[in-house]
């Protein structure tokens, strides 16, 4: 077995995310993040599926997702990979716009790859000062000379999707889910609240936010998981809390999901920089 070796950080200076996954091949689902995600690959190859739309990415691709982007990926060449990235909320994406722009909106990032790109050898210096917690302004400096050049070349407002919202019904789901996530929901509950058959619901979900309503639902009660860990809530507890049958259930899911699992993340906003091997 390969020596896995999955380190993160939270820099409460940004107050941003840095992850680092190191000899790993695990495949990660059909899922989404209520947060940027902005990444690249210091070595290995890996598909990607985001969007509807197919990528091989490789060392010198960089990645980065919006909010609510779902995607999935896999090793495709039999070696491990080595991926690293940060994770910004929408709150201070939308400070980091203000100060960069002058406006206040939340970029929506137009191409989900961007190969062989030159901002990586930024990134992986960034990363690198986060994992080792300096605390120098310069840090931020890099963030800001980043974030600006991804809005200026490869970004519009959130306001000019707008009309791209999915149909009345998939929205009345999409919040039906996302009020109850803690609760236990079936298949049937969202057909009696559209009206719609279930096959049909299911095919016109899934088609139009790319992701079936119950990965959405898993995706959702992960994301308030995470919220909850945050607050250092024990993993059992934020397990009840979430709608997930027991804790075992929860940890497998968020570990295959987040590559952590829930005390590993919850440590994080404990200990600063967390590290684990073959955990």
């Amino acid at each position: 077995m390969s020596n896995e070796t999955r380190t993160v950080c939270f820099d409460r200076d940004l107050n941003i995310e840095a992850y680092n996954f190191k000899g790993i091949m695990q495949k990660f689902p059909n899922h989404f993040h209520e947060y940027y995600v902005i990444g690249f690959i210091e070595s290995g190859q890996r598909y990607l599926s985001c969007k509807n739309k197919e990528y091989t990415i490789k060392t010198g691709d960089l990645n980065l997702f919006n909010p609510r982007d779902n995607h999935t990926c896999k090793q495709i060449d039999g070696r491990t990979l080595d991926y690293r990235c940060i994770n910004i909320k929408p709150n201070v994406m939308r400070k980091f716009t203000l100060e960069i722009t002058g406006e206040d909106y939340l970029p929506y990032f137009t191409e989900n790859v961007l190969f062989h790109n030159d901002l990586v050898s930024s990134l992986r210096e960034l990363h690198l000062m986060i994992m080792q917690e300096e605390k120098d302004f310069k840090k931020e400096e890099i963030l800001l000379l980043i974030v600006e050049q991804l809005i200026a070349e490869y970004s519009h407002s959130v306001a000019v999707v707008a009309s791209k919202q999915p149909k009345a019904e998939i929205k009345v789901v999409c919040d039906f889910l996302e009020n109850n996530y803690m609760k236990n929901i079936t298949l049937n509950d969202l057909s009696d609240l559209t009206g719609i058959s279930k096959y049909y619901l299911l095919r016109s979900f899934t088609k139009q936010k790319g992701i079936s309503p119950y990965s959405y639902l898993e995706t959702i009660r992960i994301s308030n998981a995470k919220k909850f860990l945050e607050q250092q809530i024990a993993p059992i507890d934020v397990a009840l809390q979430t709608g997930f049958t027991d804790q075992s259930h929860f940890t497998n899911f968020f570990k295959k999901l987040i590559g952590l699992t829930p005390k590993q993340y919850m440590n994080i906003f404990i200990e600063g920089c967390r590290r684990s091997e073959n955990d």
